[in-house]
């Protein structure tokens, strides 16, 4: 779609805002509501929550009064005979020639982890300090709750006057890698075409300036299994001749990166883009780096972030401490995640990373490779109305000018919406700030931020419904 816009009433933009102003504290108590369910997609927890989650969302997407049809689905998972976890699809049409955006969130949540790391309960939400404590109470929960917002207040200003298309789809297994995010795309093709795509699940670059996230890291996570022996063996009647393989495993691990912590794998590539100013001193408040810890990589902090790759071992399966024993390791299991630079795929990555491995896999110890996920990066065309549309309205929404983010993170199924729909112009916006510590103990979210970014999203709804084209 070509598009201009006409010009808006200042009127119904006042009146607008005004709506999302009365609305917050609704939407926050509905927020609460969402993060009290505690929707997992991991096999190990309760499923019936993520049913309850998705039934909820739909009931707040009814209940904006905006959509022709709300249902909640389920799409199969490629390869297997399962089926993904609950998704929530609300649709209304266009009319008189307007445009439709599709708005995306995600319902599940990260597992908690220990709950004596959380300073109150991960499921019960509570405010202090400005801000909402709680798991998902910034990602991805207050992402659906700030669609809900923005769309109750336009709705409640245009009435039967708002012409723009929307669809809705709220998703149920995006912390458990989206396993039939595609074949959702591909069952639901239709009613999910649109010419913008509004992807809340992301940051911004603090908690009062907006983010526009223009480029995401791609993913490649996999499983390596070492083995160096067919049984465990006594340190002590054979250590010094024989190499468990833990020592094979420190030492094929510690050749991935080079001595300035930078990755050290031939074949990872890296994106040549400016980044803003970000100093060492922001990294340390923002990372929680300790102050005898110096940060790693080469280059500016952004650029080592944004446009680099990086390695990280997340997991590793080997004697506990509380039963370490005088004994000879036969097999250690790691899981790695590598974020890959904008530009690379997955899994050309992937092959480097494997490659590389092998080649440098000590004393002939026995690699094997399982569980492999791959995603692929993305890169933002910013030259399209809908970008330049979502910048004014943040710039009015926070009032103060948005920011052209790089996340180092990744969101491996935007590339499947970039399959699906070619045409659409994709925003990856958010309501996260730095500190929102998604993933995290004592994950929160920063209420201003929240307000300013419900303000953007009806503001950009309010000017999509002008124009024609």
């Amino acid at each position: 779609m070509t598009s201009q816009t006409q010009n808006v009433d200042p009127a119904i933009e006042s009146a607008v805002t005004e709506a999302v102003a009365i609305g917050i504290p609704s939407a926050l108590s509905d927020l609460g509501d969402l993060v009290r369910i505690p929707g997992i997609a991991w096999p190990s927890f309760d499923q019936t929550q993520l049913e309850r989650s998705a039934e909820r969302v739909a009931s707040l997407a009814t209940g904006t009064g905006v959509f022709d049809d709300v249902r909640v689905l389920r799409a199969a998972i490629p390869g297997t005979d399962e089926h993904g976890q609950p998704a929530v699809l609300a649709t209304r049409a266009a009319r008189n020639g307007k445009p439709t955006i599709l708005l995306y969130a995600h319902h599940d949540v990260q597992p908690p982890g220990s709950d004596e790391l959380w300073d109150t309960p991960p499921f019960e939400p509570t405010v202090r300090d400005g801000r909402l404590y709680g798991r998902g109470a910034a990602d991805d929960k207050a992402g659906i709750m700030a669609h809900i917002a923005s769309l109750r207040a336009v709705s409640e200003v245009f009435g039967d006057d708002l012409d723009l298309g929307v669809s809705l789809f709220i998703e149920g297994e995006e912390e458990y890698g989206s396993r039939s995010f595609a074949q959702f795309l591909s069952d639901n093709s239709e009613a999910l075409r649109a010419d913008a795509i509004v992807v809340a699940d992301s940051g911004n670059w603090d908690s009062t300036t907006p983010g526009l996230t223009v480029s995401l890291r791609g993913n490649a996570r996999f499983t390596m299994k070492v083995r160096t022996l067919d049984h465990a063996s006594h340190s002590g009647m054979f250590g010094g001749a024989v190499p468990d393989a833990m020592m094979a495993t420190v030492r094929l691990l510690a050749t991935l990166w080079d001595e300035d912590g930078a990755v050290a794998v031939e074949g990872l590539s890296e994106t040549d883009t400016e980044t803003p100013d970000y100093s060492e001193e922001t990294l340390r408040d923002e990372a929680g780096l300790l102050p005898g810890t110096s940060p790693i990589g080469r280059g500016s902090i952004l650029s080592r972030i944004w446009n680099k790759p990086a390695i990280t071992v997340i997991g590793i399966d080997a004697t506990d401490v509380a039963s370490a024993s005088n004994t000879l390791l036969p097999e250690v299991t790691v899981v790695i995640s590598a974020r890959v630079a904008p530009g690379q795929s997955g899994e050309d990555a992937y092959e480097a990373l494997e490659a590389h491995l092998r080649a440098h896999v000590p004393f002939g110890a026995e690699l094997t490779f399982s569980d492999v996920d791959l995603g692929d990066g993305f890169l933002v065309d910013t030259s399209g109305w809908a970008v330049s549309l979502a910048r004014q309205a943040m710039a009015d929404g926070y009032g103060a000018d948005p920011v052209d983010l790089g996340v180092g993170g990744s969101i491996p199924f935007i590339a499947d919406l970039v399959r699906e729909f070619p045409a659409a112009q994709i925003l990856v916006t958010g309501v996260e700030d730095p500190h929102a510590r998604a993933h995290s103990p004592n994950e929160s979210l920063h209420l201003d931020t929240f307000r300013h970014a419900v303000a953007t999203e009806a503001l950009l709804l309010t000017r999509m419904n002008e124009i024609t084209g």
